[in-house]
């Protein structure tokens, strides 16, 4: 069993930057496959970004590519997602995901933290 939190959203100006951590409870974290997704309003929710439990990043091309880096801290059980030069486009809600086999872009993913939003002002 996972446990996730979400923290550091926030409203930012176009242009800004912004560093999301998800914290994880449970045993195991090192092992686990993490993800980032987002839901912007009226939409649905969407694959952002994911790193493996060895470290292996994937990225949203079309949206993110560039921009958004994500990271992880097993000695802090966390994952982080760096959010830079953001657009109002990237207001959604952010979400962490965890599985200990899974690692794609798809909703597969066994374990959800609660999301933090994002709002980014034109």
């Amino acid at each position: 069993q996972v446990q996730l939190v979400e923290s550091g959203g926030g409203l930012v100006q176009a242009g800004g930057s912004l560093r999301l951590s998800c914290a994880a409870s449970g045993r195991s974290f090192s092992r686990y496959n993490m993800g980032w997704f987002r839901q912007a309003p009226g939409k649905e929710r969407e694959f952002v970004a994911a790193i493996t439990w060895i470290g292996r990043s994937t990225y949203d091309a079309d949206s993110v590519k560039g921009r958004f880096t994500i990271s992880r801290n097993n000695a802090k059980n966390s994952v982080y997602l760096q959010m830079n030069s953001l657009k109002p486009e990237d207001t959604a809600v952010y979400y962490c995901a965890a599985d200990m086999g899974y690692s794609g872009t798809s909703e597969e993913y066994d374990y959800w933290g609660q999301g933090t939003q994002v709002t980014v002002s034109s």
